[in-house]
């Protein structure tokens, strides 16, 4: 058992690591054939508005080995990322590696809050649309997931700055100064978090509801509030943890924007400035180390789901 353990984790990571060289090919390969000359923007940066000279534009081609053949540069920056050398913003000049080491604890912080009130609001949904799935409240409650998840998050940050930042002075709108900057943008960004997590929780619940086990917990005297929140509520658990690395991956995306709308300077807002800027080496970066924070979270539930429910398939066969 050990040994088909080992081999299935090992297999995993495999997988995981081909996931992250794809995405990395495929990030390099389009930042290959998009317009935008990263020498002209390193050069333009550099000489503060003054044309630059052929000798710079040169010298720069070869800094950022440009001048040799594309299976070389591919090699060469694959090399390089695998030994922890991102290069340099083509447009601050400032390392890569120090970008992202300022923005992702702020990302972070944002995920975390969102993921986390997000869990909360999905399970409050969930279980009022499973406790008494025949009634008014319940069949209302349970619509509100899909519209939750429809709503768009641009148009909701708005919304929330313009009513409680700007109307009612609550709290901040801008910024990232202290945790109660941190209030508007992890609600906007665990809203469509809600929307989803509350879809699969309420699927799990009502698949639960269904089991013998609950007549069973019915027939032994408990009430059905008991019953609900001690045998049928905690079958939402394994379909929740299944479902975060999707909820990771949402973050990260619902990040750009959510970091844009509401200033702050995190990995999303970061990704969106590389884009608009043509910035090759911070954007190779960042996409490619979101997806090995996506492979990582999704082989951590894979390990965690059979301890959970020895039903589940995963790794360990």
């Amino acid at each position: 058992m050990t040994n088909v353990f080992v081999r299935a984790v090992l297999g995993r990571v495999a997988a995981g690591v081909v996931v992250v060289w794809a995405v990395f090919t495929l990030v390099f390969g389009i930042l290959r054939v998009l317009p935008g000359d990263p020498v002209s923007l390193a050069a333009n940066a550099d000489s503060g508005g003054v044309p630059p000279s052929a000798a710079t534009i040169a010298a720069l081609t070869a800094q950022y080995g440009l001048d040799r053949p594309l299976w070389q540069q591919y090699l060469s920056a694959l090399g390089d990322f695998v030994t922890g050398d991102w290069g340099t913003s083509v447009v601050t000049g400032q390392p890569v590696t120090t970008s992202l080491l300022d923005a992702l604890p702020s990302t972070a912080a944002l995920a975390a809050a969102a993921l986390a009130l997000g869990a909360v609001v999905a399970f409050v949904l969930a279980f009022a649309a499973t406790f008494r799935p025949d009634g008014i409240t319940a069949r209302v409650l349970g619509q509100l997931p899909s519209i939750l998840v429809s709503l768009p998050t641009f148009a909701v940050g708005l919304v929330l700055i313009q009513v409680f930042a700007f109307g009612l002075g609550l709290v901040p709108g801008f910024g990232e100064d202290g945790v109660s900057t941190l209030v508007l943008p992890a609600i906007t960004l665990a809203i469509p978090i809600a929307g989803y997590l509350g879809q699969v929780m309420a699927a799990g619940m009502r698949e639960a509801a269904a089991q013998p086990f609950v007549d069973v917990a019915r027939a032994k005297g408990a009430s059905e509030a008991a019953v609900h929140l001690r045998h049928v509520a905690p079958a939402a658990a394994l379909p929740a943890l299944s479902a975060l690395g999707v909820l990771i991956g949402a973050a990260l995306a619902g990040a750009v924007v959510v970091e844009t709308v509401f200033s702050r300077a995190g990995l999303g807002r970061l990704t969106q400035q590389a884009v608009a800027a043509h910035d090759g080496p911070v954007l190779l970066a960042a996409v490619v180390i979101s997806a090995a924070i996506f492979v990582v979270v999704t082989l951590a539930v894979d390990l965690i789901s059979p301890f959970i429910d020895p039903r589940a398939g995963s790794v360990h066969g």
